[in-house]
């Protein structure tokens, strides 16, 4: 059974689409005039993996002066955590005006994988560093990286989207910083969709996050279904790739 590539979650799979290449000349627009980032607010995923119960995601929002922290954990459940046990953990902080990623850690325990990473963006030396230790083996990376302009992460980018106008038709572009790279990810606004789940039916934008390159090209998609109202909250995620296809669903939504 494959479910390594579901262990890393939805927020990694932003980053199977990347194109695998060098800094690039796109830099991160700041919210759109009016939009502003929760105080401080709890989402509930249920997650599926093809038609079975498979973990539940927790993402957790607060704010702290001019920076918002994101918090987000992804374990499985039931019969699936005995097939292949997940409890990953990542944290966020970026700069609430602008967008701009400060720091992104995780904490990924996937069966016998183990790994700790935390990648800092230094924008007055224009540079990404990437500190990583792999808890089974001892191995630790070091790895610093040229970067330009404002960039986001795999886990704020779902968020950061929500800042921007969508408008079907209309594409943007988000760079993603991503370990040893700049990930430049077109984000395709596609149509207009009714989603059911457990909190009601929502009017919503559905969005495509793609890429000219990459190990998901020809083998997969991801989608990301907004609510069409003026906050976008994300209450339906899915990747679907060549092994099956990862759901996220909203269940709950708490101001706490």
């Amino acid at each position: 059974m494959k479910m390594r590539a579901y262990a890393a979650s939805f927020f990694c799979a932003l980053a199977l689409a990347a194109v695998a290449q060098g800094p690039q000349a796109v830099t991160l627009a700041p919210p759109r005039p009016g939009f502003t980032f929760p105080q401080k607010e709890t989402l509930t995923y249920s997650v599926d993996w093809r038609v079975f119960p498979a973990g539940e995601a927790v993402i957790r929002f607060e704010a702290d002066g001019d920076r918002e922290h994101i918090s987000a954990t992804a374990d499985t459940i039931s019969a699936i955590n005995m097939i292949f046990h997940v409890a990953d953990r990542f944290q966020s902080t970026f700069d609430r005006e602008k967008g701009c990623t400060s720091e992104f850690d995780k904490q990924t325990v996937e069966g016998r994988r183990q790994i700790n990473s935390t990648l800092k963006i230094d924008y007055a030396q224009s540079k990404s560093i990437l500190d990583e230790k792999n808890l089974v083996t001892g191995q630790t990376k070091h790895v610093e990286t040229p970067v330009q302009g404002c960039l986001t992460d795999l886990l704020t980018g779902i968020f950061y989207t929500a800042s921007q106008p969508m408008e079907v038709g209309h594409n943007f572009m988000v760079p993603v910083a991503d370990a040893q790279r700049t990930v430049p990810v077109t984000m395709k606004v596609e149509g207009r969709e009714e989603i059911k789940t457990t909190l009601g039916t929502f009017k919503t934008i559905r969005v495509q996050p793609t890429a000219d390159a990459g190990v998901v090209k020809n083998r997969g998609n991801i989608w990301i279904w907004y609510t069409d109202d003026d906050r976008h909250l994300p209450v339906q995620m899915r990747a679907r790739l060549f092994w099956g296809t990862i759901t996220f669903r909203l269940t709950a939504n708490e101001n706490k």
